[in-house]
């Protein structure tokens, strides 16, 4: 006999004695009149519902209903009813412990399910910190299938990456044939599930970039949703990682910038835009458990990262190729500052940040699109060498026909040996490159993009007092005034 009936019948036959105990105990041993009887029959019948379930209590309720017409309502010992009032009374009982049963059942369900989505969250938050703490030098692949083996109790994982090719195998178990299976999944993108096997494929940016098979895991639609969402990221970090390590290698034999843009080419082509826009909406839902938006918030970040990223990388080669053109139109140094600080909300948040750029100052003729980005490497480079919590300082000044904007930080200050250097490609200083992160292209870009508007970087300061990066443009020259 299968499990689940045998189980069923078992508790039955229990719910069936709890009803005889209590005929035999409000009949022979305690004699009470019918409604003492009727409560006591309820009590009954609710904890069944609470212990067991719906159908057990069910039985139970028709079964009392029987016991208490038998034994409780004249004619004792007979089912037959002599007063129709006592019609109304049976039939409110079993209506009452219908209802009663069923809220009870429904209570339970409610709680077990509550506890079911409670333990998936602890064990989506364990795969998070796992992916968090990843070991770099060893198959993401291999551990990833062998944490979610463990985290949920799956006597069989395998994790299939489009890319290599590669299928990775967690669990004391094997699936026969599963690999065949995690390929067409990746490839058509629809799920497949057998009574103790799901195989669904993983996405990212609309694309399946793999596959994952689960075997004798429960998940709701929501958590198996989260859980392929973390295994995309960290596959998809992992990629990021294992391309700045092929850039590195690169970098050492002339290859790098070839490289890079391979990477970038290859690695980085997923949709930025939809992942920022759908990464916010998860942020700024109210309804989102703070585990979720955590994570969401790692999206949001990422994305961030991989679209500055890309555009250094093209910005570079534009610059290498000779192929910047300038949009120049006339652009008041403070309305750039306001517009980059706008986009640096959230990361100045609670750091003070103070602006003395008169509005009296001339305009300049540039490119506001390339400046601002000039403005963003800056103001970047300011919140990642400074101590948390120090303030900014941003102040514009005319002098000698040109505009020059300076961008104090609190950081350990640069020394003169360095000042030069730093505006080379690919080059970071060894007192901070390892660890604060950069490709050492930001200050490059900046410097060429200034310089092609006329204009020039450098940096100023006494080492252990901050630093002081300065732009300067030519101001726009004043319009002659017409002949009265």
């Amino acid at each position: 006999m299968p499990v689940r009936p045998l189980i069923l019948a078992r508790q039955t036959v229990f719910s069936l004695l709890i009803i005889a105990a209590i005929t035999a105990l409000c009949s022979r041993l305690v004699t009470v009149n019918a409604t003492t009887a009727g409560f006591a029959y309820l009590l009954g019948i609710l904890g069944i519902a609470a212990a067991w379930g719906l159908v057990e209590a069910i039985i139970a309720s028709v079964v009392a209903m029987l016991c208490y017409n038998f034994y409780f309502l004249p004619p004792v010992g007979q089912f037959t009813i002599a007063d129709p009032q006592n019609w109304v009374a049976l039939f409110a009982f079993l209506a009452t412990a219908l209802v009663a049963s069923h809220i009870s059942d429904r209570e339970k369900r409610q709680a077990r399910e509550a506890r079911s989505r409670q333990s998936q969250t602890e064990q989506l938050y364990a795969l998070s910190r796992f992916i968090l703490l990843t070991n770099p030098t060893q198959s993401f692949g291999r551990q990833a299938a062998q944490h979610i083996a463990e985290i949920f109790d799956s006597p069989s994982v395998a994790l299939y990456d489009s890319k290599s090719g590669d299928v990775f195998r967690g669990g004391p178990r094997d699936v026969p044939g599963i690999e065949e299976q995690l390929k067409q999944v990746a490839m058509l993108g629809a799920d497949v599930r057998q009574p103790d096997l799901v195989v669904t494929p993983i996405m990212l940016g609309g694309h399946a970039i793999g596959s994952l098979a689960l075997q004798q895991v429960e998940l709701s639609d929501g958590a198996l949703h989260a859980l392929l969402n973390l295994v995309a990221i960290a596959m998809e970090r992992t990629r990021g990682e294992e391309a700045a390590s092929r850039a590195e290698a690169a970098r050492q034999n002339e290859e790098f910038k070839s490289t890079l843009l391979d990477a970038i080419a290859h690695e980085f082509k997923t949709p930025l835009t939809s992942i920022k826009a759908a990464s916010t909406s998860l942020v700024s839902d109210a309804t989102l458990s703070s585990h979720l938006r955590e994570l969401a918030t790692i999206i949001d970040e990422e994305a961030d990262r991989l679209s500055q990223l890309v555009t250094e990388a093209v910005r570079m080669s534009q610059i290498d190729a000779g192929t910047v053109r300038l949009d120049r139109a006339p652009l008041h140094v403070g309305e750039l500052v306001d517009r980059v600080l706008a986009q640096f909300k959230t990361r100045i948040e609670g750091r003070e940040v103070r602006v003395r750029v008169s509005s009296a100052l001339p305009a300049v003729m540039a490119d506001a699109d390339l400046m601002a980005l000039v403005l963003r490497q800056l103001l970047d480079n300011a919140l990642k060498y400074s101590p948390p919590g120090s303030p900014i300082e941003i102040t514009g000044e005319q002098k000698d026909g040109r505009v020059v904007l300076r961008i104090h930080d609190q950081g350990p200050g640069i020394p003169l040996r360095e000042r030069e250097r730093i505006f080379e490609k690919f080059y970071r200083w060894q007192a901070t490159s390892s660890h604060i992160p950069g490709t050492g292209l930001g200050l490059y870009i900046a410097r060429e993009i200034t310089r092609a508007h006329g204009g020039d970087v450098w940096v100023e300061g006494e080492p252990g007092s901050g630093s002081e990066f300065c732009i300067a443009l030519p101001a726009r020259p004043e319009p002659a005034a017409l002949p009265a």
